[in-house]
């Protein structure tokens, strides 16, 4: 018992100190602290308030973090491309060298912590399988967080938008306009815009960068009805009125649609969490009730089908219900 305890300390300190180090400052993060002072000091003023972040914005070089190897090995391949995009669409710092290290040191702990506790082979790679995936789990859900935060407030972004067309400005301030008053997420991609096309980068160009960034269907939809006006001519804030409403409609659908699926979800968990919870139970009840499910080869057999068919079942559930779109 002392042994497992001690093995669980140096586990738990090995995890925190993997987590450090791939959170530290890089190299290139530090140079770019000490040139933001420099610039700051030789431009004193009320209008160097903002220096900083402008400056890690637009001036900062592509940053590797101290696993820049990793990183050059897996280069050239989809995967590195793939983890790019998922970063930058869910607006994190973190590099690809260091989701890797992360990914790789997590599942190495974690098959260890579950042989050490468990004491089986087939369990233990599951669990340091599974734990890979966390640094991916959590990226793709700020990407959803951001997603969702941002298409809640992109239809009055686009409104506000269409509402300084009318006043007479022109789409270069109107887009001034949303970055300065919108709200979060929509304020900051539409500031980057703003501030790229002011600096000479082409209105299509920064555009198309903020799709990659932010892959929202309704900001696509956007993005499409402004180059086509800029293109051809019109009234650039009647489609926007357009578009606004065709945002608000998609957006009452789907809320209708989550409302009309909850009870699919709902029997989705019940139904894959309930033959986990009751064996929980019965070893609670009766220790030794399940022991030949793990120390007979028919056991082992059938604990693999049940979870195959667990999983299989969950995904057809899923499908079902995320298979509406509008």
């Amino acid at each position: 018992m002392v042994l497992v305890v001690i093995s669980a300390v140096f586990m738990a300190l090995l995890t925190f100190g993997i987590v450090m180090f791939v959170m530290r400052p890089s190299r290139e993060e530090k140079k770019l602290d000490r040139r933001v002072v420099q610039v700051k000091a030789a431009n004193p003023g009320e209008e160097t308030a903002s220096i900083s972040e402008d400056l890690r914005q637009y001036l900062k070089v592509e940053e590797q973090g101290p696993f820049g190897w990793l990183e050059d090995l897996i280069d050239t391949s989809s995967l590195h491309r793939q983890l790019q995009m998922l970063i930058l669409q869910a607006d994190s710092t973190i590099t690809v060298g260091n989701v890797m290290v992360a990914s790789l040191g997590l599942g190495v702990v974690a098959a260890l912590l579950a042989d050490i506790f468990v004491h089986v082979l087939w369990i233990a790679i599951v669990a340091g399988f599974g734990s890979m995936f966390i640094p991916f789990s959590v990226l793709g859900f700020r990407r959803k967080r951001r997603l969702n935060k941002f298409n809640s407030v992109l239809a009055d972004a686009i409104d506000m938008m269409a509402r300084s067309l009318r006043a007479g400005h022109s789409l270069p301030a109107a887009l001034g306009v949303v970055a300065a008053q919108a709200l979060e997420p929509v304020k900051g991609e539409f500031d980057e815009v703003y501030k790229k096309q002011n600096l000479g980068l082409p209105l299509r160009e920064a555009m198309m960068q903020m799709l990659d960034r932010v892959p929202s269907q309704d900001l696509r939809v956007f993005v499409t009805g402004v180059l086509v006006q800029k293109d051809t001519g019109g009234n650039l804030a009647e489609i926007l009125d357009r578009i606004v409403h065709v945002i608000r409609e998609r957006v009452r659908i789907q809320g209708e649609i989550r409302v009309h699926t909850a009870q699919g979800r709902m029997t989705g968990w019940i139904l894959t969490g309930l033959p986990v919870v009751l064996l929980l139970l019965i070893n609670v009840v009766d220790p030794g009730y399940s022991t030949v499910l793990f120390n007979t080869t028919i056991g082992n057999y059938l604990i693999y089908l049940g979870v195959g068919l667990l999983v299989i079942g969950g995904l057809i559930i899923r499908s079902i219900i995320n298979g509406i779109e509008i």
